[in-house]
């Protein structure tokens, strides 16, 4: 998970394997550029995206990269297993390289599926405190009734994990088939929430995450890059670095 940052001079010491005093010397002299810009600042922050340059000589470029995946069933969320396809199997191998997961979805579930070599972002849109809403839909086996509708709102108590689970939203759009929206992933949270009242998930189905939308044109088992509003769609809150 890309998400390192480091100081300049650290940098541009352990990158070239010079000397720290030879390194001042170097950016004195106005020849190394961060992002297009001339920098002096030793302590200046180099990110694991930034474009930095000696001269002509370029040392580092790499581009954050965010990929939406329409996942289909039977895929595990994971950059490797050994029984089962992954989520970067999907990816030809040049796409999937140093990309991770952000936010997984369950083996039998289907849907949006973010992925990205950028730790900070993913990182950002599953820390608890941003309340990052992910939005399902669900079909049952048993009918559902306003009940669901108030304990989901109410929360449930985990006994397992000795927690309560935040108020979670269910619109209910036909006998066996309702909306969910959690702004946290507790581990199976809407098979188990569903499971009180022992009623079986048939299908699960991710179809936003934030504002971002599952592209609807996206076929299943297929993926495409997020644009930069559709970046921060996912996460209104994420600031680069």
């Amino acid at each position: 998970m890309r998400s390192r940052y480091a100081r300049l001079d650290r940098f541009l010491s352990q990158r070239l394997g010079q000397s720290r005093r030879e390194i001042q010397r170097l950016l004195a002299s106005g020849r190394v550029r961060i992002d297009d810009a001339v920098t002096r600042d030793g302590q200046q922050q180099v990110g694991p995206f930034s474009r930095v340059q000696l001269d002509a000589e370029l040392l580092q470029a790499d581009q954050a990269r965010y990929l939406m995946l329409n996942k289909p069933a039977g895929v595990v969320s994971a950059t490797r297993d050994t029984r089962h396809r992954t989520a970067l199997d999907l990816l030809d191998e040049a796409t999937g390289d140093d990309l991770h997961i952000a936010g997984r979805l369950d083996f039998h579930s289907t849907g949006l599926l973010l992925l990205t070599n950028d730790g900070n972002w993913s990182r950002q849109l599953s820390t608890p405190g941003n309340r990052v809403s992910k939005r399902y839909r669900v079909t049952l086996e048993k009918p559902l009734s306003e009940d669901y509708v108030r304990a989901f709102a109410e929360g449930m108590w985990f006994e397992h994990e000795g927690i309560t689970t935040r108020p979670a939203g269910l619109v209910i759009l036909s006998d066996h088939v309702a909306e969910v929206t959690l702004t946290e992933g507790r581990y199976h949270q809407i098979k188990r929430m569903f499971g009180r009242f022992r009623n079986r998930v048939l299908t699960l189905h991710r179809f936003a995450v934030g504002d971002l939308l599952l592209d609807p044109g996206l076929e299943t088992g297929t993926s495409r890059a997020l644009t930069k509003a559709e970046v921060l769609a996912a996460n209104p809150l994420y600031r680069p670095g």
